[in-house]
């Protein structure tokens, strides 16, 4: 989707060169395209670090997901063995 704007931004910056005819020097037409490339370069540099922000916001994600099961399968277990200790101490205390 950045490529295709990048790529209307491109023609349309050419087609004002166009239209503009014979008013535009051929250092004037190397500025724009110098200027059309600056860009293009920051946005693909752009794009290259929002993918890899995502990518380490997809890590995390996971990484969380699994920190979170690991504390559920550690009440769980706590839970368990406080039951177990509840049930022993009930058993001594009735033959008590």
């Amino acid at each position: 989707m950045k490529r295709a704007n990048l790529g209307l931004i491109t023609a349309m910056c050419l087609t004002t060169v166009l239209l503009m005819g014979g008013c535009a020097s051929s250092k004037e037409f190397k500025e724009l395209q110098a200027q059309v490339n600056s860009v293009s370069d920051t946005a693909n540099a752009a794009k290259a670090s929002a993918d890899a922000a995502l990518k380490e916001a997809q890590a995390a994600s996971a990484a969380a997901a699994r920190a979170e099961q690991a504390a559920l399968d550690a009440k769980a277990a706590s839970d368990a063995t406080n039951a177990k200790i509840d049930s022993m101490f009930k058993a001594s205390m009735q033959k008590g």
